[in-house]
């Protein structure tokens, strides 16, 4: 059976799960131990749409939108806008689908909800993968630089603004990939840079500690967050590191064949 045939067999299901932060969409695919997919910011489940099927044919995979993106509720009040207000609402999600505990993938943002969720809750994390995740202690904090601020102009120009500041970063001959991107962007408007100003908030430093469940790092040359590699390393001693030679920042929907096997290889080990 060739692998495109191998794919349709696996169907997505999408819906909606009413939690105390509000409606949390989610889509998945397969059964068996569940895994929880988290995106970077601005992106949305969409992020993993080309990772469902292939993962689904062994795990019950999960893509959440977080709280604020995609299809996802908004925070309710002022001041929500935080890491770990984001990563309680992985919580409420994985409580209104009534799963104990689950495996956590992570990528960029999405990676640093992971770090957050183990450390809160880590009777509920089995394993977390962070995909290109930045490291924000106080050294990665500095000097963090404004992503994806483009001020709205009349005649359209924060779009191309916002593809051209990408662009670097994406694989050439993919448009695909960055329309996706701006599709994402434009649905959570002026929440598209909220989320990389709460990352540059958040003192990892002071949650790691906490990490106790088995951790692998995934790195792609391609992208910005992969200069962290060594220190993530450094400061995570039993985690171990795995590149992807080709990938860069759309890293599971450039890639996904490559990052569903390391991820699987991952999950799948005693």
């Amino acid at each position: 059976m060739s692998q495109t045939a191998e794919q349709s067999t696996v169907r997505l299901r999408g819906g909606y799960a009413d939690a105390p932060s509000g409606q949390i969409h989610y889509v998945e695919a397969g059964s068996g131990a569940p895994v929880l997919l988290l995106h970077q910011t601005p992106r949305s489940w969409t992020e993993f749409r080309p990772v469902l099927p292939l993962l689904g044919r062994t795990h019950r995979a999960i893509a959440m939108d977080t709280l604020g993106f995609g299809n996802s509720s908004a925070p309710r009040s002022d001041g929500q806008d935080e890491i770990e207000h984001y990563a309680e609402g992985v919580l409420q999600l994985m409580d209104a689908l009534e799963i104990e505990r689950a495996a956590v993938v992570g990528h960029h943002t999405g990676g640093i909800l992971a770090v957050e969720l183990a450390a809160m809750h880590p009777d509920r994390v089995e394993r977390i993968v962070l995909s290109c995740t930045p490291l924000v202690d106080e050294a990665g904090r500095a000097g963090r630089p404004h992503v994806d601020h483009a001020p709205v102009r009349p005649d359209g120009d924060h779009l191309v603004e916002l593809w051209r500041a990408r662009q670097p970063y994406y694989p050439p001959g993919r448009p695909d990939l960055l329309e996706a991107f701006i599709v994402d962007a434009l649905k959570a408007g002026e929440r598209r840079s909220g989320g990389h100003e709460a990352v540059a908030r958040y003192e990892m430093e002071h949650r790691l500690p906490r990490i106790a469940c088995p951790v692998l790092l995934v790195g792609a040359p391609g992208d910005v967050a992969y200069r962290d590699l060594p220190r993530w390393l450094r400061v995570l001693p039993q985690a171990r590191a795995v590149e992807i030679p080709d990938g860069m920042v759309p890293l599971p929907d450039g890639l996904p064949e490559q990052f569903t096997d390391v991820v699987r290889t991952f999950l799948e080990e005693a």
